[in-house]
This record gives structure tokens, sequence and C-alpha cells, in this order.
């Protein structure tokens, strides 16, 4: 992670005995793993979860603390040093939509701390935004770490072969910062035109109690779709 700290951005959603828990923060992959029960037990006791949770919590952190350390320590191939990120969440009553350049070669950045500094600028109260700010920094600039590892493993891999092949390897790489401006919005740029300053200006929207209601109703129903269609293709592949 090319920050100051070396957190790792953890989101959980789970459902179970008809309860629903959705939660997401960061995690200092130094902690010993031991913590990690002791945190979903602490969890499902505060918030009155069934049991079950505590293996499924457990489970899902260990899976996603597995696929952080896997990139850990690996070598990077980054052409682009500033990069597009983009901020699109609702915490609470809370939307915000932002687009800001990031330098990932400053590796005293702190996406913690541009979260806090976002929010007394916005004039948010809500204690819980921030936190979300960063995590949703963190889970993009874990993404283009991966890019930047495989990357460096293909550079690696070309090397080794046909020289044609370094070739194609090379020219892909040259168009590294045009896959992650695909990857976050066709519109970021260094250089931002005027006509597009638009689009760096943060929108921050207060919910009302009755849209914050049917916004969750709404999402309760696409998460039980999205779960009765992965039931089925998990059905359908079985047979195959």
């Amino acid at each position: 992670m090319p920050t100051a700290e070396n957190l790792i951005p953890i989101r959980l959603d789970i459902e179970n005995e008809g309860q629903r828990f959705k939660d997401s923060f960061t995690w200092n992959p130094a902690d010993p793993d031991f913590e990690v029960i002791s945190f979903a037990k602490r969890t499902v006791k505060d918030l009155k979860l069934h049991p079950t949770f505590i293996a499924q919590i457990s489970q899902s952190i260990h899976s996603q603390l597995a696929e952080f350390r896997s990139y850990e320590g690996q070598e990077m191939h980054l052409k682009e040093k500033i990069v597009p990120l983009k901020l699109d969440l609702r915490v609470n009553n809370t939307v915000i939509r932002d687009q800001f350049l990031w330098d990932i070669s400053n590796l005293e950045s702190d996406p913690e701390e541009f979260a806090r500094t976002l929010c007394k600028d916005l004039d948010i109260e809500d204690p819980e935004v921030g936190p979300h700010i960063a995590v949703y920094i963190r889970e993009q600039l874990f993404e283009i770490a991966i890019q930047g590892v495989a990357s460096a493993r293909e550079s690696k891999a070309g090397k080794k072969g046909r020289r044609g092949a370094e070739n194609f390897i090379n020219s892909k790489m040259s168009n590294s910062s045009l896959d992650l401006v695909k990857l976050f919005s066709s519109k970021g740029s260094v250089v931002r035109k005027r006509k597009d300053w638009y689009l760096y200006e943060p929108i921050v929207d207060i919910l009302s109690n009755e849209e914050v209601v049917a916004l969750d109703a709404r999402e309760e129903r696409n998460a039980r779709l999205k779960k009765k269609l992965d039931e089925k293709e998990d059905s359908f592949q079985e047979r195959i």
C-alpha cells in the first residue's frame, strides 16, 4: 500500500438468519491473527447478531487479509505516479461524491488524515463518514498496487521470452495511465481543462430519513436478488 501506514481495507456484507451485517474499516496486518476471532465475537455480542456470524465475519476478514498478504513485498511497476481517485458513497444520511488526484509516489500520504481534512472542509458532522472515505481510498490504492504487481510480473516474464513479447509488454505498460483512467474515470487528467473543473468539485447531500429508508430497502432487494443469482450460478456450476 503506497501510504504512510500499511493498513488493509476490509469490507463486510454478510446476511444470515434474517439478519444483515455491513461494515467497512481498516486492519493493521501486523496484528496477530487471533485478534480476528476476538473482533468477530465482540461485534456479534455488541450488535446482538446470531452466533453463526462469528465464523462468517472471521472467514471474510481472514480471506481479505490473505489476499493482501499475497501481494505484500512484491515488486510494483507503475509508470504513472499521479492517478485519479473517486468518491461515491453513502454513510447513514450523508452522500458524498468527489474526484481528485493522488500522488502514489508519496509514501507519506495518509488517507485517514485526508478524510478528516475533507470532512472538516465540507462541514460533514457525521463522525462515521471520515473512516468510510479512508477505506474507499485505500481500496482504490490497493487495486492500483495489484495492477503494478501484475505489470512487474509481465515485464519479468517478457524478459525471459521472445523479444517480440518484450515489445508487446512495453507497449502495454506505456498505456498504463489510460488503463488507470478507465478504471476510475475517463475524464481524469493531471492537467484539468476548464470545462472539466466541475468534475473536481465535491458534492455533499444530506438525505431525509424517508430517503434513507427507501435506499436501504432498495439495497436490501438488490442484495437478495444478487444472492439468489449467485446461488443459481453455483448450482449450475455444480451440475456441470
